[in-house]
């Protein structure tokens, strides 16, 4: 089973990754990670497949890159060996229970570059997980972004796209399922914003139905492990198509 964590700069997919993982492997199951962020110096866990054995975004920014380009310069040089790097995932998913799949800080480098899409359509049946926190939450128009965003993502990459919230130790956990899990909720609060954002969410939300996958969003913490079980079993459902993840 491969699962990629998809998500903004902070919604916390290489915390995740690790903290999910160590939730496997003591269930007894065998765990494989892929570091796909050419950018990040530290991690938590010990990558089987590392983007940055063949080059780092801080390695570029020595040769007189900004930031930015630096970044884009990583991928773009990364570029040639797609098929490679799908290859030794590929090898490792045959060899393991569970790949996790651990994305880049700058989320737009993995969803718009071309080294993310082809990576992606030479991986068959992954199960993207998108992350967002609490943080980002605010109005009832940002809980229709967060749901679109995901159908968002569903496209660029052509995966099953389970939405996550993340950090839920953090927050009032059911202020946010009230918006999340019951869209007609949803829909009639976006309705009442006074301004041209709350109209286009609403007409959007008023759409999700018709449009969204048939899942569930998940809430997890990678701090106390809240939703771990709810993962798990979602990513079964998705690869043994017994379920419709709802």
């Amino acid at each position: 089973m491969i699962l990629t964590f998809v998500g903004t700069a902070g919604s916390g997919k290489t915390t995740l990754t690790r903290a999910f993982g160590r939730y496997l492997e003591e269930k007894g199951y065998t765990v494989g990670y892929v570091n796909l962020d050419t950018g990040v110096k530290m991690l938590p866990y010990s990558p089987d497949v590392d983007v940055r054995e063949d080059v780092t975004a801080w390695g570029l920014m020595e040769e007189g890159l900004g930031p930015n380009g630096a970044i884009v310069g990583s991928y773009d040089r990364l570029l040639p060996k797609v098929s490679e790097y799908a290859e030794r995932i590929l090898r490792l998913d045959s060899e393991r229970d569970y790949v996790l799949m651990d994305t880049p800080g700058q989320m737009e480098t993995f969803l718009f570059h071309d080294f993310g899409l082809r990576l992606m359509e030479n991986l068959p049946d992954v199960l993207a997980v998108y992350l967002f926190s609490p943080e980002i939450l605010r109005k009832p128009v940002d809980y229709c972004f967060v749901r679109f965003f995901g159908l968002t993502i569903d496209l660029r990459l052509g995966t099953t796209t389970v939405p996550a919230l993340t950090k839920v130790d953090t927050t009032d956990l059911e202020r946010h399922r009230k918006y999340l899990d019951d869209l007609d909720y949803l829909t009639a609060r976006v309705k009442f914003e006074p301004s041209m954002g709350g109209l286009l969410a609403y007409r959007l939300c008023s759409v999700l139905p018709e449009l969204s996958p048939p899942t569930r969003v998940l809430y997890l913490s990678a701090l106390t492990g809240e939703g771990f079980e709810d993962l798990e079993t979602v990513a079964y459902e998705h690869y043994c198509t017994c379920g419709d993840l709802t």
